[in-house]
């Protein structure tokens, strides 16, 4: 268990030095694939991609970590035996959130067209991945049958949320990526420092 455990620690420490190292590689100026999709995209934000795109994160964005702690909470409150696990799920919420929020600063790039805040990473797609990634430990410590959906649901609605952020032309395609390698990052090494990793059918 407690090699299992380090695995996890070490894969969400490896995933951190990438998002670092991203960071770092696209804060001066964005490679060719961040031009090129931004230039297939340009203008597509006042079209009727772009209106499309704009209700879409409207639902896949910020909203969904507050939706999800709600739902931790009630759970909480429903099922006192899973209080303790609701906390520790609303800790790994919290943590993974917070990667948008204190790395844009460290990472002062500017968006594909001019738009308030910074660009790396983008915090609607933080939100959806964390959600995600909250969602699928509470199926595998509740319901693991559901697990593997959740995860197919997750992975879908984050690429959904970030190929969003490109066509309305808010970020660009590292940025996305970026986000993606935060909350893993970061959400590998809380579970596992909470005890919510390895998950109770992983082998020792």
């Amino acid at each position: 268990m407690t090699v299992r455990r380090g695995l996890y620690t070490l894969a969400g420490t490896l995933l951190l030095i990438g998002f670092v190292t991203l960071g770092s590689y696209v804060d001066q100026r964005p490679p060719p694939v961040d031009v090129a999709l931004a230039d297939a995209f340009r203008g597509q934000h006042t079209q009727a991609a772009g209106q499309v795109a704009g209700l879409v994160t409207n639902v896949l964005g910020p909203v969904l970590p507050f939706a999800l702690g709600a739902v931790l909470a009630v759970l909480a409150w429903r099922r006192r035996d899973l209080t303790v696990l609701c906390v520790k799920l609303a800790v790994v919420l919290l943590l993974c959130r917070m990667t948008s929020l204190i790395a844009k600063p460290l990472f002062y790039r500017e968006r594909p067209r001019e738009f308030p805040d910074l660009s790396y990473p983008s915090g609607h797609v933080v939100a959806v991945a964390c959600t995600g990634f909250v969602a699928v430990l509470l199926c595998a410590w509740t319901r693991p049958h559901l697990a593997r959906l959740a995860v197919t649901i997750a992975a879908a609605a984050t690429v959904l949320g970030a190929l969003c952020r490109i066509v309305l032309g808010v970020h660009w395609l590292t940025d996305t990526a970026g986000s993606v390698l935060a909350v893993g990052g970061v959400g590998l090494i809380s579970a596992a420092a909470l005890g919510l990793l390895p998950l109770p059918e992983d082998p020792a």
